[in-house]
């Protein structure tokens, strides 16, 4: 067998070039326009497929450097934040608190469906737990977190099991998450519009509309991410040291960027280039979840056993059915409730950067993104989530043990 390793750099390179494979494809390919399939899952999951071809004939292995990829996905996740005013929050409104109980009920749900279809197909009902919210809604970090938990407590395969479960949601939510958006507004005829956030923030804000991209401003703007990636960084050790609650690693850029912004709209001390951040978010974006993509071993999920495979099929349908008929009636039947469908998609049975991703491939689709959505689907999703779901995690492990 030929074994490659590629560096960062490398790595790096390639995942940009799988990008730009995606986005050509995605333009020549008329489903894949019409679904909303990210052009990074294009690209990404392409390479991984290929990964698996070439592991089954044993003909290369492949060794990736992804050192590269969290600070690209905390950078993003920067960009995120600083669009988030308290105007911008207070046009989410009561759909903010919706959406987040939605978020909860979905963990509710998933932790207590999974079980009981695992029982009825013969697994342990704890395996349940790990291909439920443990797994979907939380993602490989609550899977590599609940997992040996669960095998010290008596459950063996419990980590491959949710670990598994991960990568299968990881997969079904970028691949599901923006053809359920683009179904509804087709189905519903939506009108293509967007709450507009504009007027409630503050006026000095809009001065950067017909602004160009320079270099000078894509310095400044990079500067201020890269600042406010630094000091998230030291507001989530902070918090593990007096809490002893592991933040994941761009939620305290996020929440840094956020009340950066909030501080700048008071004071007007710096004058933001909406386009640049617009440009750094694109590139960062792209180049992270591609990482992802091309890096899944999806032979974890070609080795698992049928019940398991039962299991997920049941919460993947379940979500979407929950998010087709019920959550988009809740959230407003309009195109703001479609995009954050589509992100519920995402990050109920994968991850936030999913979610993103399937909104942004609905702006891209539709020529318009939802501020509202942008900035409610990642908070909720990510942070507020977890109040909630983590305890009942720890729960259900427990009383089914």
């Amino acid at each position: 067998m030929i074994e490659i390793s590629l560096d960062a750099v490398q790595t790096t390179a390639l995942a940009v070039l799988l990008l730009l494979l995606g986005q050509v494809i995605k333009r020549r390919v008329g489903f894949l326009e019409r679904f909303c399939i990210p052009a990074p899952v294009i690209g990404g999951f392409g390479m991984a497929l290929l990964m698996l071809v070439f592991r089954e004939t044993g003909l290369v292995k492949i060794m990736f450097n992804t050192a590269l990829q969290t600070p690209f996905m905390v950078a993003f996740f920067t960009t995120v934040g600083i669009g988030g005013s308290i105007a911008l929050l207070r046009t989410g409104g009561v759909i903010l608190f919706v959406y987040l109980g939605v978020c909860w009920t979905v963990a509710l749900f998933q932790n207590t469906f999974g079980p009981l279809v695992a029982s009825l197909v013969g697994l342990d009902p704890v395996q349940g737990v790990m291909a439920g919210a443990v797994s979907l809604l939380g993602g490989h970090g609550g899977a590599a977190a609940f997992g040996p938990m669960a095998e010290q407590m008596g459950h063996p395969g419990s980590t491959t099991v949710a670990i598994t479960a991960a990568t299968f949601g990881l997969v079904s939510g970028s691949l599901l998450g923006g053809p359920l958006g683009a179904w509804l507004v087709r189905r519903h005829r939506v009108e293509i519009a967007a709450v507009d956030v504009k007027s409630a923030a503050p006026a000095f804000h809009d001065h950067d509309e017909d602004v160009s991209v320079t270099s000078q401003s894509l310095i400044g703007m990079t500067g201020l991410v890269l600042v406010l990636m630094v000091i998230g960084a030291l507001l989530s050790g902070w918090v593990q040291q007096a809490t002893a609650f592991v933040l994941p690693a761009y939620v305290g850029a996020m929440v840094a960027a956020i009340l950066a912004r909030n501080l700048n709209d008071g004071l007007g001390l710096i004058r933001l280039n909406t386009k640049a951040l617009d440009a750094l978010s694109d590139l960062t974006l792209g180049v992270f979840l591609t990482m992802a993509m091309m890096t899944l071993k999806i032979w974890e999920l070609y080795d698992l056993a049928l019940p398991l495979m039962v299991v997920l099929a049941a919460q993947v349908l379940a979500l979407l059915l929950l998010a087709a008929f019920v959550v988009f009636r809740l959230l407003g039947r309009n195109y703001d409730a479609a995009v954050m469908c589509a992100g519920l998609i995402g990050h109920g049975l994968g991850a936030t950067p999913n979610a993103i991703a399937n909104m942004s491939a609905m702006a891209q689709r539709f020529g318009l993104a939802s501020p509202r959505a942008l900035m409610i689907v990642p908070l909720c999703g990510a942070v507020l989530v977890d109040i909630v779901a983590i305890p009942f995690h720890a729960y259900m492990i427990n009383i089914l043990s």
